[in-house]
């Protein structure tokens, strides 16, 4: 169900729930045009059946207070864009929360050292997601600068070393320093 903070997941699920069903037609084609030697075809029938069908499962995941603030479509495709229309982020305002949730985040040497690195991970994901691009020697150095004191030494030896790790070596010598191993 549409939530109003659950957009992106919300439009995956229709997305496959349609799929899943054969009625996502209506999102993939435009509709068909009948011709005046064949005013009704199979595939207009199909269209306009997969239309109707997406159109009341979209419209059945939709709380009754959203409907009323979407302009109404006769189109499943024309439908779901105004809903998105509705609901679309200022990509510019998410670039810039995401950049600064990922470059003051600190790991204060509790909880799982592997889990604080994959949310790392994930947040320059979704910058990448949204055009921001960088590169993963320079996630591994956020990373390597958000790590508590008791890392320090860990810190130094990567900086000493002429070679660069990737993110997932990274993670395995986090983890073995974490673990005391190293």
């Amino acid at each position: 169900m549409l939530n109003g903070t659950n957009y992106v997941m919300w439009k995956e699920n229709i997305e496959i729930v349609l799929g899943c069903m054969d009625l996502d037609l209506v999102l993939k084609k435009e509709q068909p045009v009948p011709t005046i030697d064949d005013p009704k075809t199979d595939q207009i029938d199909k269209w306009e059946c997969s239309n109707r069908m997406c159109l009341a499962i979209v419209k059945r995941t939709i709380p009754t207070i959203f409907r009323g603030s979407i302009v109404e479509s006769i189109s499943a495709k024309k439908f779901l864009s105004e809903i998105e229309q509705y609901f679309a982020k200022n990509e510019k305002a998410e670039r810039s929360d995401l950049l600064s949730k990922l470059v003051t985040m600190k790991y204060k040497g509790k909880g799982n050292i592997r889990e604080y690195i994959i949310g790392m991970s994930n947040l320059a994901g979704k910058l990448k997601e949204l055009k921001l691009e960088h590169s993963d020697e320079l996630l591994v150095h956020l990373v390597l600068i958000s790590l508590s004191p008791q890392f320090g030494h860990f810190v130094v030896s990567y900086n000493t070393q002429k070679e660069k790790w990737t993110l997932n070596e990274l993670i395995s010598y986090c983890v073995q320093e974490e673990e005391g191993v190293l």
